[in-house]
């Protein structure tokens, strides 16, 4: 008897086998594929809202201290650049636009955002914001 008779018969797939592989393969990216990316979006979002709020928690304690002795003023904005005077550790970048450069701008009904840089900071009323408005998030808003 031969040998290839003797053999027994192959465990290999079929096409149709791999043709249902594929097409699950593909539904399962076909779903995580924009899961992942709103996990980047949300991200992005929470590392910007995140910074704002430690910043503007740094420049209301630099405020009030000012204000206990006798004169109230928000920091300036080279005071703000300062490391050790409001923040103990540079502002990071922005996440929509990855500048970390502060300028100096005024605040408006609608918080403006030009150039390149990634902060914008109004002396005169303490507010920092996000210099950017991608795709109508509104993070200049925030």
């Amino acid at each position: 008897m031969s040998t290839l008779a003797m053999r027994r018969p192959g465990r290999a797939f079929t096409l149709i086998e791999m043709v249902v592989l594929v097409c699950i393969l593909g539904v399962l990216a076909g779903v995580a594929i924009p899961v992942y990316i709103d996990y980047t979006t949300n991200a992005k979002a929470a590392a910007a809202k995140g910074t704002l709020g430690a910043v503007r928690s740094a420049i209301s304690t630099f405020y009030l201290n000012s204000a206990m002795n006798g004169t109230a003023a928000y920091p300036t904005l080279v005071q703000l650049q300062t490391l050790d005077t409001v923040l103990h550790e540079a502002l990071p970048v922005n996440p929509y636009n990855n500048s970390k450069v502060i300028a100096a701008a005024t605040w408006a009904a609608t918080p403006p955002t030009s150039g390149n840089n990634g902060w914008n900071y109004d002396a005169a009323s303490g507010r920092i914001w996000l210099n950017s408005n991608t795709g109508g998030l509104g993070e200049n808003f925030w």
